[in-house]
């Protein structure tokens, strides 16, 4: 059996287990061979009246966000409700240690104070800042995902080296299959498909 036959049969397993079925479209995606192109086509797109679209690049693109209408990430406030969440469980665990529970006079030095509480502070900051944003970060990218639909399009493979994909999503609400890959087509994409999955 050759090694395309495996990874499709792998691929219909995998989309079988899931409850993906191959009859309902995802989107139309467009390739673009360079990065201001793909910038330009998404203001255009988005000019259009488009709203859920995404882009696929082998490197980041300058200002793709704001041409697509990516909002800003929430992942910033996250990480500082980590810290935060660090810093006042180490104040609260060593206060309640050193003054309620377990409280020794020693040297005569006070049973809490804030000066010999902050190496500890710090490092429960920064471990709950890591362990917050690592959690976050995937549940709000969907991680892990076995299968996505866009790995469907013909060309998706040379989005990781030197292509630059468009995608409007088929659950938009200006979302027509033909309409939309006309559009695609109008605002320069080399390759359009209308891709199932």
């Amino acid at each position: 059996m050759s090694e395309t036959s495996d990874s499709a049969i792998l691929i219909a397993q995998i989309k079988d287990k899931l409850g993906i079925g191959d009859d309902k479209v995802y989107a139309v995606m467009g390739e673009f061979a360079e990065p201001e192109d793909l910038v330009e086509a998404g203001r255009r797109i988005r000019a259009m009246g488009y709203t859920k679209i995404d882009a696929m690049s082998p490197f980041p693109v300058h200002g793709i966000d704001e041409a697509i209408g990516v909002p800003y990430s929430k992942i910033g406030w996250i990480a500082v409700c980590g810290a935060l969440a660090g810093i006042t469980t180490a104040q609260v665990l060593i206060y309640y240690v050193g003054k309620i529970d377990y409280p020794l006079i020693i040297g005569g030095k006070p049973l809490f104070d804030f000066t010999y509480s902050i190496p500890p502070t710090f490092e429960l900051a920064v471990l709950f800042t890591a362990i917050t944003t690592f959690l976050c970060t995937w549940g709000l990218s969907g991680l892990p995902r076995l299968y996505h639909p866009s790995m469907n399009y013909r060309s998706a493979h040379r989005a990781s080296d030197d292509r630059f994909l468009l995608i409007v999503e088929a659950d938009d609400p200006k979302f027509d299959a033909q309409k939309t890959a006309q559009d695609m087509r109008s605002v320069g994409a080399n390759d359009v498909e209308v891709v199932e999955g």
